[in-house]
């Protein structure tokens, strides 16, 4: 139905609606601004309690020690009565909270009995609204749990109620939704009560985090108005002027606020960088930057742009056999690490820490033929998964979880997999989950088996299998989210006849991803997702087309595609000439975009050069640098000591190298 159509139709419902019950809300149909109804009128002074804080970039209120209320006859003008339909509008910023700790982010309270008559209220892993029916003496509840919003980051949520249902929806994802025995009192009476925000009236309770925005919409649902948008975690619907103006001057007229600022500026000689100093600043003079902690490494912030000028050979790693794939990542507190995944399983595959400039053997870890690693974190804690790809029934990948009393990995869980080439890992709604490519059974080679989804159960803390989807030897898997949507793209390599099979874009839709869009590819080995100014792409790296009759071909062209806006869908953007392409890795230095393809095989030789290639706008992605590589095999990117660095692996000998990009 057209939209002018629908809109006429709600608006023609209405009227009757109208006129059959002579129905007249309680307040007009428009936001009301809670959080600004709750602040001094302008003119007046703040409390000192009430404080303007700003937090990665943008600011809340922090209502310490101060009771912000209002009567709930200011908003309800024409009857007494709470808004049958309605949908609540908070933006929030809430450390971690103890077990058992509720905090009530507002209320509303009978003055004369001092009850609640509808309150909403977050804890650990869980946002409940509640109410006092009329004519009962007890509380209900509409529940949401396993929603994360105590991890001191800003999000948006809006939770909207209309009869038994009430749905919600966090920085603008795919909305959850409740199912109520009973619907949401048709009087709910507010005759006499009061709007307390950030509160239940008592210091118990106190909501301990960052306030920017409390709205309530009556009569419909607010997400419409605030999605898609461009940052999810902070849409506005009617955020209070005073959070998004410049703090005032003290001779300025009107109310000054208490400011706090949750950043420092440090100067002098480089800081230490581990959690407790994420999100402060450092100016460093000496290389004129500003840089930021983000609880492992210092990030630069604002510098001079910089410019590739040529990539050198910086450093020769001999691993202790050949090496499949590498993976870069940092422990808060302990620093730069690389995980490499070994051919032989003695004495396995090593952990490599960054120290003095260069990667050092830190731990080997028995393997089997591994073929990847992947690094996560869920709560703070790291872990380490391997796909081991050895041909034995029944085969085993295992996860390995940071003790940091031993500083060491340690085994956490085996999982059975099927000669497993690659892991990924992404969350959805404060979910954690993994997915392994599945590449063949070892016990009849067969390629077209299941590769395996696996959800993060937070009470076992272990990863239980949640969905499989059909694969064709399945190389890697590339999680991505483009808005509100999440993705995962499949590269399918050998249907046990042929490479030129397609493989599969899926998108998460009803709590389960479904195929979304189906793409030719000749051994697909690696996707690649990146933005550029807005513009989403997705590059495949085909490895060798093998045909019915002949030999197979390896110089063969691996393709760019870029989100059609207009179609929705995945469109060839620009094809570019591999030579067994096997992993694409983007980059960036200073303003300037960068891929690196790593090509392995020509065919008759091993020794090649992999190509550094330059984001030109229209022109695409154009050849700057041929790096010298034998039998490469992954590309990681990775800053450290104030350099930006490549590495690459080989899976035909026991050198791998990395480079250092020199800038000007």
């Amino acid at each position: 139905m057209p939209a002018c159509h629908f809109l006429l139709l709600t608006w023609v419902l209405l009227a009757a609606r109208v006129r059959s019950q002579s129905w007249r809300p309680c307040t007009d149909l428009l936001p009301l601004d809670l959080l600004a109804r709750a602040l001094p009128n302008p003119g007046q002074a703040p409390p000192p309690q009430v404080q303007m804080v700003q937090s990665r970039g943008s600011r809340g209120l922090r209502l310490a020690g101060t009771t912000a209320s209002f009567p709930a006859s200011q908003f309800f003008t024409n009857c007494d009565d709470f808004p049958a339909e309605f949908s609540l509008v908070i933006t929030i910023k809430l450390p971690r909270l103890r077990k058992k700790r509720k905090e009530y982010i507002f209320s509303v309270v009978d003055e004369g009995s001092d009850s609640l008559v509808l309150g909403l209220c977050v804890s650990e892993n869980r946002l409940q609204l509640l109410l006092t029916p009329p004519g009962v003496s007890g509380q209900r509840q509409m529940s949401f749990k396993d929603v994360v919003l105590d991890d001191n980051r800003w999000h948006t949520v809006v939770l909207a109620v209309t009869g038994p249902y009430a749905t919600l929806t966090i920085d603008c994802g795919l909305p959850l939704e409740l199912k109520q025995v009973q619907s949401f009192p048709s009087t709910l009476s507010t005759r006499g009560s009061q709007f307390f925000v950030g509160s239940r009236r008592r210091m118990r309770g106190r909501f301990s985090g960052l306030l920017r925005q409390l709205v309530l919409l009556p009569g419909s649902d607010a997400t419409p108005r605030l999605c898609p948008t461009s940052d999810p975690s902070l849409a506005e619907l009617s955020v209070p002027q005073v959070l998004k103006s410049t703090p005032l001057r003290p001779d300025s007229h009107g109310p000054e606020y208490p400011y706090e600022a949750e950043v420092r500026v440090t100067l002098g000689s480089r800081p230490p960088c581990s959690g407790p100093e994420q999100g402060q600043l450092w100016l460093d003079f000496q290389n004129r930057g500003l840089l930021m902690c983000d609880g492992a490494a210092w990030r630069m912030l604002l510098q001079k742009t910089e410019r590739l000028d040529y990539v050198e050979d910086y450093q020769d790693l001999y691993t202790s056999s050949e090496t499949f794939d590498l993976e870069v990542f940092s422990i808060p507190s302990e620093g730069l690490f690389m995980a490499a995944a070994n051919r032989d399983s003695r004495p396995g595959s090593g952990i490599y820490q960054w120290r003095d400039g260069s990667f050092h053997l830190y731990q080997n870890i028995s393997t089997k033929e591994a073929r990847a690693w992947k690094h996560f974190t869920i709560s703070d804690q790291n872990f380490l998964v391997v796909a081991n790809s050895r041909e034995a029934e029944p085969e085993l990948s295992v996860i390995y979880s940071w003790n940091p009393r031993r500083r060491r990995f340690l085994r956490h869980q085996t999982l059975e997999t099927h000669s497993a080439v690659d892991w990924e890992t992404f969350h959805i709604y404060n979910h954690s989950f993994l997915v392994v490519a599945n590449h063949r059974r070892a016990r009849d080679s067969n390629h077209n088996i299941d590769s395996v989804i696996y959800r993060w159960n937070q009470v076992t803390k272990l990863f239980e299998v949640n969905q499989t989807l059909p694969t064709s030897g399945a190389y890697d898997w590339e999680f991505f989210s483009v808005g509100p949507y999440h993705f995962l793209a499949v590269a399918n390599t050998f249907d046990g006849r042929t490479t030129s099979i397609s493989s599969t874009v899926y998108v998460w839709l009803d709590g389960r991803f479904q195929p979304y869009q189906s793409i030719p590819t000749l051994g697909a080995t690696d996707w690649e997702t990146f933005q550029i100014h807005g513009r989403f792409f997705l590059a495949v790296a085909n490895s060798q087309k093998v045909p019915d009759h002949g030999p197979s071909l390896y110089s063969i062209n691996s393709t760019i595609y870029e989100l059609n806006t207009l179609t929705q869908t995945f469109i060839p953007f620009q094809d570019v000439l591999t030579h067994s392409a096997v992993d694409w890795e983007f980059f960036t230095v200073g303003e300037e975009k960068f891929l690196v393809v790593a090509n392995s095989h020509d065919g008759s030789s091993y020794s090649l050069n992999s190509v550094v290639y330059r984001w030109q706008g229209y022109e695409g992605f154009v050849p700057v640098h041929s790096l010298p590589t034998f039998g490469c095999r992954d590309w990681e990117h990775f800053s450290a000591d104030g350099g930006s660095f490549l590495v690459y692996s080989s899976a035909t000998s026991r050198l791998s190298k990395v480079f250092k990009l020199r800038t000007y």
